[in-house]
């Protein structure tokens, strides 16, 4: 066998190759490249695609890493629910700090820091200029002293 024929032989090999590598029926040289031409466009618009995703997950995450705070409001005060799937030392004493600022007196609390960390506090209002506290600016306010507290934790 001559070398022009290997050649030839070896083009045909990987045209078949290609051919299937990219689900082509093609039976034309051209119409064959056309097909696998398509098929690595397809493949990079999937993997920007991917990549979006995966940076949306990314982002999703790491907001989901702050906890979860829950304000309902009783009829003299307010029930507090503040969750996180992980343990976070000092967040306690952060929200408390905000309860302070804003004048609310905690009269019942559940905390729980092992494994994850959980708060569920009654408040009352105390009384004087700051009365006209709502669920709104507590939330606010606890969810400031939450994002505080993460970000002297990540310098």
């Amino acid at each position: 066998m001559g070398s022009r024929e290997r050649k030839k032989a070896a083009l045909y090999e990987k045209l078949e190759q290609l051919r299937a590598a990219s689900n082509s029926n093609a039976v034309k040289k051209a119409s064959i490249v056309v097909d696998a031409t398509r098929y690595i466009e397809e493949l990079k618009e999937r993997v920007e695609k991917l990549n979006q995703d995966v940076t949306t997950q990314q982002t999703s995450t790491q907001l989901n890493l702050l906890p979860a705070v829950k304000i309902e409001t009783l009829e003299k005060g307010f029930l507090i629910n503040v969750f996180s799937e992980k343990n976070c030392p000092g967040l306690l004493v952060s929200i408390l700090e905000a309860f302070e600022e804003l004048g609310l007196e905690v009269l019942d609390a559940r905390v729980s820091c092992s494994d994850n960390f959980h708060l569920e506090a009654v408040s009352d209002q105390n009384e004087g200029p700051s009365d006209s506290i709502d669920a709104q600016a507590i939330k606010q306010a606890v969810t400031q002293a939450i994002r505080h507290w993460s970000d002297e934790r990540s310098d």
